[in-house]
């Protein structure tokens, strides 16, 4: 192997290399190829006068041509590095910015979630609040009407009869007996399932008696029937004011 073969393949070895290295390391690694090697102590061949070739000036310009190759493939290679970094900087920024932007809208909406549960949790109190005032308002006027139809109702037909001073009616006398059949209402101290209870007890009452007055009218539409019926059978009348 020439001196040239074997600098060409030191040439190609450092072109490998030279990528892995920092540019200080590189200038250095050039230097140290560029150094003066002394040429070896061969013969010198035989060349016929005239045909003399100038081999040293072949070689200089032949390292001076890989030397600027060599040089400009560094600068293209830090060039194209650092654009490389450039490049991956600007991801970075723009991978931080995306996380950022992600992170506002989340929180961004975690807020307005928190605000709707807020508010919902609010209105569900107010109705609450609402529909427990206006519970305690019907119980304490049902309660009133209660004890007032417990404590007045038969002071009232009293009352009623001695301003009359006459004979009773049909209708005052149910009144007047309802009345004495009545149990006074003691709510007053009553708890809400106890009023409850009384009150489904009142209306038992009350459909009972219901009952009982339905089966009575039955009873007496039934009972004038029958009497319509003998009239006609027996050839009964009222005629001009007298039976016939």
């Amino acid at each position: 192997m020439s001196d040239i073969e074997e600098e060409y393949e030191m040439l190609f070895h450092f072109h490998v290399i030279f990528q892995m290295l920092s540019q200080n390391d590189v200038i250095s690694c050039l230097l140290f190829v560029l150094r003066p090697i002394a040429p070896p102590q061969l013969a010198p061949p035989k060349i016929p006068e005239g045909d003399r070739v100038d081999f040293d000036d072949i070689h200089r310009k032949r390292m001076e041509k890989d030397t600027l190759e060599l040089h400009t493939l560094i600068d293209v290679h830090f060039e194209q590095r650092k654009k490389d970094e450039e490049e991956l900087i600007g991801l970075k920024e723009r991978i931080e910015h995306r996380r950022y932007e992600r992170a506002e809208i989340q929180r961004v909406r975690a807020e307005k979630e928190k605000d709707r549960q807020n508010r919902i949790a609010e209105e569900r109190h107010r109705k609450e609040e609402e529909e427990a005032k206006k519970k305690a308002d019907d119980d304490a006027k049902k309660k009133k009407v209660l004890s007032g139809m417990g404590a007045n109702f038969g002071g009232f037909l009293t009352k009623a009869e001695m301003r009359k001073g006459k004979r009773l009616t049909g209708r005052e006398i149910k009144k007047k007996t309802l009345a004495e059949r009545r149990e006074p209402l003691t709510i007053d101290n009553m708890r809400e399932d106890a009023l409850k209870q009384r009150a489904q007890e009142m209306w038992n009452c009350i459909y009972q008696l219901e009952s009982e007055k339905f089966d009575y009218m039955e009873y007496m539409k039934h009972q004038k029937y029958e009497v319509l019926l003998c009239k006609k059978v027996h050839g009964k009348g009222k005629v001009g004011g007298r039976w016939k």
